[in-house]
């Protein structure tokens, strides 16, 4: 029995896990609609004899660009059944060291974006009543860390709206599911990132260690792309699929500890959390 291709919209597909995404699914023999600020950056990409791959300029931070490539893929491709929504950057510093303009780009690019080509697929997903919508977020997603606190705000924004998000189009037969990647060799931290300008006040702190670390190139990644891309693409085919998938056993470990330390942050609150309510019959 032939299983049957779907059509899916990658953002972000010059490099890293997003040319590894399209990368695979082109190998399974998938329609994509690949995306990127420069598409000339796709050119050497092949689609597989069964396969087709169609490819449009997108910066994720230009909504009226949103929503005119949404049209066009659906228009050329017949249909979208899968977003994989991977566009983003990391900016790298302490908070009080960036600027606005920096603050504003991050949010922008990691979160606004996202948001917006959510919004722009959803009529059509709804109109054929399918489809899933993949947001590639991070472990900084559900845990902080010194260094990346904008970037993390960014994360934890995407975490949120995808949640809410869910609940809401449920109904429509339109599922979403959050990604929560670790550290892998993805250029990420080479020419993806953005750096803050240096404060002394800050230069023995830990956000000083994880900037010299990203000049450096001295991060430790654990991660294999590849395999990532597969177990991303496995996840969106599945009929019900999570709404988060960690991958990379550092972030489970990550994940793992914040939600621990979080849980029983909340357990020792409980007598002081119930001691505000209404007293009972006075609401």
């Amino acid at each position: 029995m032939t299983v049957p291709t779907r059509t899916w919209l990658v953002t972000g597909s010059s490099a890293g896990l997003g040319r590894a995404l399209v990368t695979e699914l082109l190998a399974r023999g998938e329609t994509v609609a690949a995306t990127a600020r420069d598409p000339q950056a796709l050119s050497d990409l092949r689609p597989a004899v069964s396969g087709t791959l169609w490819t449009a300029r997108l910066d994720v931070t230009d909504p009226e660009r949103i929503r005119r490539v949404v049209g066009e893929a659906v228009h050329a491709l017949g249909r979208i059944d899968v977003v994989l929504s991977n566009a983003g950057y990391a900016l790298v510093g302490a908070a009080e060291e960036a600027s606005p303009d920096q603050i504003e780009r991050q949010l922008r690019t990691n979160l606004t974006g996202p948001i917006l080509l959510a919004r722009a697929v959803l009529p059509y997903l709804r109109a054929q009543g399918h489809g899933r919508i993949v947001q590639i977020s991070s472990m900084a997603g559900q845990r902080g860390s010194a260094g990346t606190a904008v970037y993390c705000a960014s994360k934890w924004g995407v975490e949120g709206f995808f949640e809410s998000l869910a609940a809401e189009v449920k109904t429509f037969g339109i599922g979403v599911t959050i990604v929560e990647p670790g550290t892998v060799h993805t250029g990420f931290f080479g020419r993806g990132k953005e750096l803050t300008a240096a404060l002394p006040a800050y230069a023995d702190t830990p956000a000083a260690i994880l900037r010299r670390r990203a000049e450096d190139g001295r991060l430790p990644c654990r991660g294999d792309l590849a395999k990532m891309a597969r177990a991303v693409v496995d996840v969106a085919l599945r009929p019900t699929a999570p709404l988060r998938v960690v991958l990379g056993s550092d972030a489970y470990g990550s994940i793992r500890r914040g939600l621990t330390a979080r849980l029983a942050d909340l357990e020792a609150q409980r007598e002081v959390a119930f001691s505000t309510d209404l007293t009972d019959g006075s609401a």
